[in-house]
């Protein structure tokens, strides 16, 4: 204020001596006034043109002056400034956060106060079908048609969720999308959304598991309980007495198999991965699984006219497949329980044949055909579930527990083995396991290891 004061008396003592040396004193004032007028004009120019600046100018635009405007153009610069850094620190932790928000596994949906989507991220617009940028400021009612969802939003009780259908599901493989919504800022809405398809289908599968394992054992303790009631009421002969307490013990076998079997899926899930430091001769495995296999086809056909026809791989076949990498106990009840299925539901007089040979790409592949009943299209992409049967009342007759297959899946899943199934109805069928070749070990390369 100094300066400026300084200056306006500057510009008066020259205006008013300028007047005077040219008509005296009536000219030092008038030329004092001029000089006045002309001040304050300089500085109306100075002050438009800082405004002019503050209107349309950028920071680095700031007109370059002394004195009070100048200090004052200064001072709005640096503050310009200052606060550009700051928006753009914050443009930097909105695009961070958003950057978040793409990254969650869940679907993220910004809604205003009246319902429009103000963004969504990627995993909410494949749940939902929207369209990430076509999308803003539509209303999140007219885009999510499900009446569950309509309900749900125009209730306006978000303390749970609802499940809704996914964008993708379709009849073979549905998708269940779980939403919630969370109230936040003025009147606005964020949407939340996950995909609860596996977790649906994992409870399905609980509680089937549950019930299948309750009517399992439920079913031979029933008949259990009816015969040792029997035997405790009524006066029986020794030869009935025989009769029952024979049917007592196969009830009990029954129940004993289904326990063992879970116990070997609950180990098979619950245990590491098989490493690659166990071989186990190919020749020693199937060897053990034909012993397993004849034994069981000579208890089915017991009582029957013509026995199985089984035929294993010859001995030189064997000799030429080397080892195979993996848990020996794991392969043989895999192997075992495809041989005893194949044994189980083939006819007496019928032929079942074991083969192994190797692929061309050095992958290995075993394989059990038999002349069984044969298995219908719709069931062989569920025959590796848990208590999954074709025909219940078949599968009991000839002791199976329904976990079987089950337990092949895991195995071959836990070697990076698959299974392939092919059958015709009333022609029999054909499992077969591919091993692949980074399980497999020449004898060859056997034979050249240096003795230990």
């Amino acid at each position: 204020m100094l300066w400026r004061l300084s200056y306006f008396l500057l510009w008066q003592l020259a205006g008013g001596g300028l007047g005077w040396w040219q008509g005296g004193a009536w000219g030092a004032a008038l030329g004092a006034g001029a000089a006045a007028w002309g001040w304050f004009f300089w500085d109306l120019s100075r002050g438009a043109r800082v405004l002019n600046w503050l209107r349309t100018g950028e920071p680095d635009e700031a007109p370059v002056m002394r004195g009070i405007w100048g200090e004052a153009a200064d001072r709005v610069r640096r503050l310009l400034r200052r606060n550009e850094v700051q928006l753009r620190d914050s443009e930097g932790r909105l695009q961070e956060f958003l950057a978040a928000m793409q990254a969650t596994p869940n679907g993220v949906v910004l809604l205003d106060a009246q319902g429009r989507i103000e963004w969504c991220n990627q995993i909410a617009a494949a749940h939902f079908g929207f369209d990430a940028q076509r999308d803003v400021m539509q209303s999140v009612g007219n885009l999510v048609r499900d009446p569950a969802f309509t309900a749900y939003f125009a209730a306006r009780q978000f303390t749970g969720d609802v499940v809704l259908e996914g964008r993708a599901s379709t009849p073979s493989r549905p998708v269940r999308i779980s939403v919630h919504l969370h109230p936040y800022g003025d009147g606005r809405k964020l949407l939340l959304s996950r995909d609860v398809t596996a977790l649906e289908q994992a409870e399905a599968m609980r509680s089937d598991f549950v019930a299948n394992v309750s009517h399992e054992i439920r079913t031979p303790l029933t008949v259990l309980a009816g015969f040792v009631e029997t035997l405790q009421t009524l006066s029986l002969t020794d030869e009935e007495q025989s009769r029952y307490l024979g049917m007592m013990s196969q009830q009990a076998q029954r129940m004993q198999s289904v326990v063992q079997d879970l116990l070997t899926l609950s180990r098979l899930e619950g245990s590491p991965l098989p490493g690659m430091g166990e071989w186990t001769q190919v020749q020693t495995l199937l060897q053990r699984c034909e012993v397993e296999g004849r034994a069981l086809s000579a208890l089915v056909t017991q009582s029957q006219q013509k026995p199985h026809q089984i035929s294993f791989p010859a001995q030189q076949v064997l000799l030429d497949a080397g080892e195979l990498a993996g848990s020996s106990a794991e392969l043989q009840s895999a192997l075992s329980n495809l041989i005893s299925n194949a044994v189980r539901y083939t006819p007496a007089g019928g032929s079942i044949t074991v083969e192994w040979h190797a692929a061309s790409d050095g992958a290995a592949v075993f394989s059990v055909r038999d002349t069984g009943p044969g298995i219908a299209p719709e069931h062989i992409p569920r025959l590796t579930e848990r208590f999954y049967r074709v025909d219940r009342s078949r599968s009991r007759e000839t002791g199976g527990t329904g976990l079987g297959l089950a337990i092949v899946k895991h195995v071959l899943q836990r070697h990076g083995a698959t299974l392939e199934i092919t059958s015709t109805l009333g022609k029999g069928s054909l499992f077969s396991v591919t091993f692949p070749a980074s399980r497999l070990r020449s004898a060859a390369h056997e034979a050249a290891r240096p003795p230990r």
